[in-house]
């Protein structure tokens, strides 16, 4: 997607000069005649990058800088000053321009110059901001979450789709490591640079979902006061990531396909068609096929997402990765706990291989997490607590799918409203209890 370009200056021979040079590399270029109109600009559309002249007679530059700057935090600004003005150059550097240019430029080359530097430098930081956010996200190393004879095959399926831009529909029972899954594929693909956008779906109403995916427009909706970009456009060059996709509603799933088969998008209250470059990875624990026979999912979205299937197994099916999976944890949560990593006695191995886990490895995660806080020199079968939880939950399945309205409340009450606690006993993701909350109006 090309980028955009907001020229501001009072002398039309200059803005004309510059939207010349800037047509030529490719931009997409808007041109606001003073501060003011300038200021509107940015209050509708969203640029990467402000060229604004300082001495203007409405607005100078200096002061669209400032309030440009909490309209648009991620835009950057380079000014274009007189030769004798230094010192206004030096005082928009402080704030927040990423460079300065004094008129009349030495050449042509010398604009362009600055304005790619200044572009790749806003590249650069985001993409260390995107490192950033996956080392906040601590996940396991590849060989731990492919551990298994079964996981192992996945791997190398996962590993020759990655380099391709097929979408790939991973499914699978909650808790399995969809998202695991679909970084590792990112990871391995040419976009790793780039953003990898999660949405999870089932925790987002309807109409926030909408917006959230394809952004909106100033005045979209009551409180929508500034334009926003949504999830696909900041995945730009990247990868997008849909959780639970076989709980997004019907005008939903309408949209996302056209984005599937177009790669196009429009924000809500909008009428510009927006281009994306984005790679679509889904995941659901629903069995999409049943969903498509009750009415409740198109065919041909099924059919645009279901390119590459991957189908993670359930923990039970893969007992030998528990035990690795558990000493993994246990080093995590020692090291957050600072503690020493306990002896993991013969007992409690044994209750952790034959309990069921249908809570699949975030409930071995959730169990070990609360196992480390009450173990010390030892982590035995007392600290797991299996068998409480195993009743628990056993129960709570049983009941689920005859009244799961009356279920939720049961539960949520056992457990005075923990909605992690509540999940967990009942086998599910925290946002898809949450979103049954929401539907069944609790």
């Amino acid at each position: 997607m090309a980028k955009s370009i907001l020229i501001v200056d009072d002398d039309k021979l200059m803005r004309s000069f510059l939207k010349a040079l800037l047509d030529d590399d490719g931009y997409e270029t808007l041109q606001a005649a003073s501060g003011n109109e300038g200021l509107s600009y940015l209050r509708q559309r969203d640029v990467d990058l402000v060229v604004t002249d300082l001495k203007m007679p409405d607005m100078d530059g200096l002061e669209l800088l400032r309030l440009g700057r909490e309209i648009r935090p991620d835009a950057r600004w380079v000014v274009i000053t007189a030769y004798g003005s230094i010192d206004n150059a030096v005082e928009a550097m402080k704030l927040g321009a990423a460079d300065y240019l004094t008129k009349p430029f030495r050449s042509p080359e010398e604009f362009r110059h600055v304005l790619r530097r200044t572009l790749r430098e806003a590249q650069k930081d985001r993409k260390i901001e995107i490192i950033s956010e996956e080392l906040e996200q601590k996940l396991p190393p590849v060989e731990m979450i492919f551990l298994g004879e079964k996981m192992a095959k996945l791997h190398q399926l996962a590993f020759e789709v990655s380099p391709t831009q097929a979408t790939v529909l991973i499914t699978g029972p909650s808790g399995t490591g969809k998202e695991l899954v679909a970084r590792v594929i990112h990871n391995y693909s040419p976009r790793r640079n780039m953003p990898f956008i999660a949405v999870h779906c089932a925790a987002l109403a309807e109409s926030v979902l909408e917006s959230e995916l394809f952004g909106h427009e100033r005045g979209a909706f009551t409180g929508a006061a500034t334009l926003k970009k949504g999830r696909f456009e900041l995945a730009e060059g990247g990868t997008i990531f849909l959780d639970e996709i076989g709980d997004i509603s019907p005008a939903v799933q309408v949209k996302l396909l056209r984005v599937l088969q177009e790669r196009q998008i429009e924000r809500v209250g909008g009428t510009r068609t927006i281009s994306v470059d984005v790679r679509v990875i889904a995941a659901t624990n629903r069995n999409l096929q049943q969903e498509i026979a009750a009415g409740r999912f198109r065919e041909d979205l099924f059919y645009r997402l279901n390119v590459f299937p991957l189908v993670l197994p359930s923990l039970a099916e893969r007992r030998e990765a528990i035990l690795p999976l558990t000493r993994y944890f246990m080093g995590r949560f020692a090291a957050t706990l600072g503690k020493e990593i306990p002896f993991l006695t013969e007992d409690a191995q044994n209750e952790l291989i034959n309990y069921p886990w249908r809570g699949n490895i975030r409930e071995l995660q959730n169990v070990i997490e609360r196992a480390m806080i009450l173990a010390h020199e030892k982590l035995d079968v007392e600290h797991l607590n299996l068998e409480k939880i195993e009743s628990s939950t056993v129960s709570s399945s049983g009941l689920l799918k005859t009244n799961e309205a009356q279920t939720i409340r049961q539960v949520l009450a056992e457990v005075a409203g923990n909605r992690k606690e509540a999940a967990r006993r009942l086998g599910i993701s925290v946002r898809t209890l949450q979103y049954r909350i929401r539907e069944l109006k609790l």
